[in-house]
């Protein structure tokens, strides 16, 4: 194994954009409940371009700042439960992460690219079909 050099916090590594999808999953809940606490989310911290929903998952799409793509990895992983509280989400656990940088996300879903002009303020909060 071995071990990387982690860059200083205060490291003049530029930022990039990374894709981020995260998707939740847990005990089943109103999916009107899931709908009103990604709503509180979207506006205590409104970087959401996207969120599906049902009862039982929600999958949401954002662009985080990150040096790399382990920390924006990390950075998504822990989104849901450090904003648990705050925004009343359900009590449910990571089961999907995908971190993509700009490039490689435009690239791969040209169609389906979210730029923040076509969200709108707070993005689109819609149910899975």
């Amino acid at each position: 194994m071995t071990l990387r050099s982690v860059p200083p916090a205060d490291s003049s590594a530029a930022l990039r954009m990374w894709h981020v999808t995260v998707t939740v999953s847990g005990k089943p809940t109103s999916a009107e409940q899931v709908r009103r606490a990604l709503e509180r989310l979207n506006v205590q911290h409104p970087f959401l371009l996207e969120a599906h929903y049902s009862g039982e998952r929600a999958e949401i799409r954002y662009w985080e700042e990150a040096r790399d793509m382990d920390t924006a990895a990390q950075a998504a992983s822990a989104m849901w439960a450090d904003n648990a509280v705050n925004a009343r989400l359900p009590d449910w656990d990571v089961v999907a992460l995908q971190v993509l940088d700009r490039a490689t996300y435009l690239a791969r879903e040209p169609l389906h690219a979210v730029r923040y002009s076509d969200a709108g303020p707070g993005g689109r909060i819609v149910p899975f079909r």
